[in-house]
């Protein structure tokens, strides 16, 4: 009789274990951003906020926590209980350069890679009364003097600074970078006037009124078909940001996946859609194996791109 009653108490245990996994979840769920309220990242993670609350049926609830071009909060993020309760949303640069740039206390192994959400062209775009109006402008004002360009980036080694670093030097241009903690204090720089130029999501001259000038992108971006690539101008580069869900190392699989199905869903709906279209965003859906490879290739490949800017940190 003990012996079916021990045997009773372990099944009733792993039955409660098992329906405890599949109730994922069963409270409010944290959605962190590494960044300030008002950039990309922000305004993508609360397009996406309520199309996850629907489909995981909780709370999802967005908190910034901004700094160090993305750093902070993945550090953050990477000690937080890998319980499902607490994920980020981020894009390619605090994962896949930060890390050859400067000490981190966190790399790729340090999370759980849920699903792809995004992809962002990026542009340059004027600061307000800037001394030039168009790239070429851009580039002969550089030229005069050394630092005589003084541009905006989201912190050292961040996508933009990185993509305006790869083409100043193949203009022959010595900037001045003054480095913001996001795109939305930048941007904020840049219609005071504080800023003459920097590079970000397309996105950003419709919500600010600043003039884009060229994309870093393979082709004119639809929405800007009269804005010239910077390939057209004479100087190939191209890059995006572009990111999804993360969460801590060790999650459990079955809240991974409950996510990763949720990801899936809200990407694919109207209201996400629709809100990305608005945001001159492109929804693009990896699920998270596939997603964590992108970076891990992307990351191989920065840390070549990094050395030959100068901006790969001394080991």
């Amino acid at each position: 009789m003990r012996k079916g009653l021990i045997a009773a108490a372990f099944g009733l245990l792993v039955a409660a274990s098992a329906t405890a996994q599949e109730a994922f979840p069963s409270r409010t769920i944290t959605l962190m951003v590494a960044y300030p309220p008002g950039g990309n990242t922000d305004l993508m993670a609360r397009a996406l906020q309520p199309e996850l609350t629907r489909a995981l049926g909780q709370t999802v609830v967005v908190v910034n926590r901004g700094g160090a071009a993305g750093t902070i909060g993945s550090a953050e993020l990477a000690r937080a209980r890998p319980d499902g309760y607490t994920i980020a949303i981020t894009p390619n640069n605090p994962m896949t350069a930060q890390p050859h740039a400067i000490a981190l206390t966190y790399g790729l192994d340090s999370f759980r890679f849920l699903c792809r959400v995004y992809d962002n062209p990026q542009v340059v775009i004027l600061g307000r009364n800037a001394p030039f109006s168009d790239f070429a402008g851009l580039v002969a004002h550089g030229r005069s003097a050394r630092e005589a360009l003084v541009y905006g980036a989201p912190g050292n080694a961040s996508t933009q600074h990185i993509l305006m670093a790869a083409l100043l030097k193949r203009a022959g241009v010595e900037g001045l970078m003054v480095s913001f903690t996001g795109a939305g204090p930048m941007s904020q720089a840049a219609m005071g006037g504080q800023i003459q130029a920097f590079i970000e999501a397309s996105s950003i001259p419709a919500s600010t009124g600043l003039t884009p000038i060229a994309a870093v992108s393979a082709q004119r971006l639809p929405h800007l078909p009269d804005v010239p690539t910077v390939a057209e101008l004479g100087f190939p580069v191209q890059g995006s940001s572009h990111g999804g869900l993360i969460a801590p190392a060790g999650i459990p699989d079955a809240a991974a996946a409950a996510i990763e199905r949720a990801c899936e869903s809200a990407v694919a709906s109207e209201g996400f859609r629709t809100t990305a279209q608005r945001l001159a965003s492109v929804p693009a859906f990896l699920p998270g194996a596939a997603f964590r490879e992108s970076f891990a290739a992307e990351s191989a490949a920065n840390e070549g791109l990094l050395r030959d800017l100068g901006l790969l940190r001394a080991r």
